[in-house]
């Protein structure tokens, strides 16, 4: 019997489970669960893109298979992203606001 409602959170998702009281059997729920391997997939592979210089800028493109996730997560995507270096060789694109 499956009484208990739990929420955890790994890596900005929420992952609800309930919890059996008795023997303390926990079951991810599978919607949950199939977003966050979605992510996790997508954080373990690596682009390699192109810089090309646009007018008096550089651009970077950015993979279909990230803005399609990006997408899915978002009801509505905005068109501009914020960026800031995290370290002098790594850049930081946040898509929408941070919470």
């Amino acid at each position: 019997m499956y009484t208990s409602l739990r929420e955890t959170f790994r890596n900005g998702f929420r992952i609800r489970r309930v919890e059996c009281q008795k023997c303390g059997e926990k079951i991810n729920h599978p919607g949950d669960m199939s977003e966050y391997n979605q992510f996790v997939e997508l954080k373990n592979k690596e682009f390699k893109v192109k810089l090309r210089l646009v007018g008096n800028s550089y651009a970077v493109s950015i993979p279909r298979e990230i803005i399609n996730f990006m997408r899915e997560q978002e009801e509505v995507m905005n068109d501009m992203v914020h960026m800031c270096f995290d370290s002098a060789k790594r850049l930081n694109i946040t898509f929408g606001e941070e919470d």
